[in-house]
């Protein structure tokens, strides 16, 4: 048995206008409902089998100035393109954002809730993932948090540091995964987190008993009566197991 990404959840006051901002961000496509979720253009395919879409759920709460634990890095293919996404991004309504990065040759902006992320010099490494390079996640201590997630999902690990661990699907397509040793611990309710979904056939009851028995523990944010699992990992990331379609 395994899980595998399909979605990042971004909680927003308002989520058509957040949604919009990601998916002009990113070229894709926006479908509106009960939440708004941006995938790759050609119609609606949830999962996607590629790419990794973002979700966006209405909350009544605003963002706090704490910085989120994740957040996305775009990739770019050039210096000129770089300098012409962080232009496009700041007319669709992003903001400079500083999170303490001082000289870095990557760009640190906040969509129009305030939600951080980078807009990366080109890289290759990032040469094949798609407009979004990496879901880079905070953390104490990397190699922890690579033995959680490579056991949970079926993504291979490519690297595993104490500053840094990299996982992706072993498919070697969509983005990477990594998880990035920073200073300070969880003071408030993560606003961005993953969504994982299990295969086709598999049971979701034993997936989530799987989760518990890696580290995941239970997390009651008031969804009360839901057809998804909240959980959370060793580090206290929150993440939802979604029920298949």
């Amino acid at each position: 048995m395994a899980l595998r990404p399909v979605q990042v959840n971004i909680k927003a006051l308002d989520h058509l206008a957040v949604g919009r901002f990601w998916a002009e961000a990113l070229g894709w496509e926006v479908h509106s409902g009960a939440t708004t979720y941006v995938g790759p253009v050609g119609g609606f395919v949830w999962p996607h089998p590629v790419a990794v879409g973002i979700d966006v759920v209405p909350v009544p709460e605003p963002k706090t100035t704490t910085k989120n634990r994740t957040h996305l890095d775009l990739a770019t293919t050039s210096e000129a393109h770089q300098a012409e996404l962080v232009a496009r991004l700041r007319a669709l309504g992003a903001t400079p954002a500083d999170v303490g990065q001082g000289n870095v040759p990557w760009t640190v902006l906040a969509d129009p809730e305030g939600n951080e992320f980078c807009v990366l010099e080109p890289r290759e490494i990032y040469r094949d993932t798609g407009p979004i390079a990496a879901v880079v996640v905070d953390c104490a201590d990397p190699q922890v948090m690579a033995r959680f997630w490579g056991a949970a999902t079926d993504w291979t690990r490519h690297e595993a540091t104490d500053d840094l661990a990299v996982l992706r699907s072993a498919k070697g397509v969509g983005p990477y995964l990594e998880f990035l040793r920073t200073p300070g611990v969880k003071t408030v309710p993560d606003r961005v987190h993953l969504d994982l979904l299990p295969y086709p056939g598999d049971d979701k009851a034993a997936e989530v008993a799987r989760l518990r028995t890696l580290g995941a523990t239970d997390l009651d944010l008031g969804q009360g009566n839901v057809p998804w699992t909240c959980l959370s990992d060793p580090e206290s990331h929150e993440f939802c197991l979604l029920t298949p379609p």
